[in-house]
């Protein structure tokens, strides 16, 4: 493995962890309560959890934004803005894989050998019937496998990984507009 696909790999490791940590409650709290502890006790319940979630959004928001400024250097240097010219564009299709190199656990990063290396968007379009179909759509040939830089995999990799967190950021968005619309009764136990 390359020191870059390590650095993508630590990278993907840490942004988890941090994630972890903030559904976790610390588990070594002290008996003694500090100030700041003694001010969430005399705090509401349903106050609490509007700041930490609050908290939470910042925080995710600004991983965000940081992940989509980076996806955005990447669509430019892999040239995807030649076979979808308007970067905002290249959300609206379903899903993104690779061809060429594997992206599950088992094969992480390996080339397939004899196999030409093609960043993959799918989109689903009616046929003449109107049934849907997946259509594939080449965003970006990069030539056999066995010919690949090891730094341009690296970032053909982690272009599809950071369109795919982006997108799921905004399936979550989806659903949280969509969870806002629901009337919550007032005697539900969350």
């Amino acid at each position: 493995m390359s020191s870059s696909l390590d650095k993508l790999r630590a990278l993907t490791s840490r942004l988890e962890d941090k994630l972890e940590q903030k559904e976790k409650l610390p588990s070594d709290v002290s008996s003694v309560p500090s100030e700041k502890e003694s001010k969430v006790e005399n705090t509401p319940k349903k106050q609490i959890d509007t700041q930490e979630k609050k908290k939470n959004e910042s925080s995710n928001d600004s991983v965000r934004a940081e992940n989509i400024l980076r996806v955005k250097a990447l669509y430019e240097k892999l040239k995807i803005f030649e076979k979808s010219p308007d970067f905002d564009n290249i959300f609206i299709y379903k899903a993104m894989n690779l061809s060429g190199i594997g992206l599950k656990e088992e094969d992480f990063g390996e080339v397939r050998t004899g196999k030409y290396i093609q960043v993959i968007a799918i989109t689903y379009e009616p046929d003449k019937n109107g049934k849907k179909k997946a259509k594939n759509i080449s965003l970006g040939y990069f030539g056999k496998a066995e010919t690949l830089d090891e730094g341009l995999k690296n970032e053909i990799i982690e272009f599809v990984l950071r369109w795919r967190y982006e997108k799921a950021f905004q399936n979550l968005e989806h659903y949280k507009v969509l969870i806002a619309r629901v009337e919550v009764p007032s005697s539900t136990l969350f």
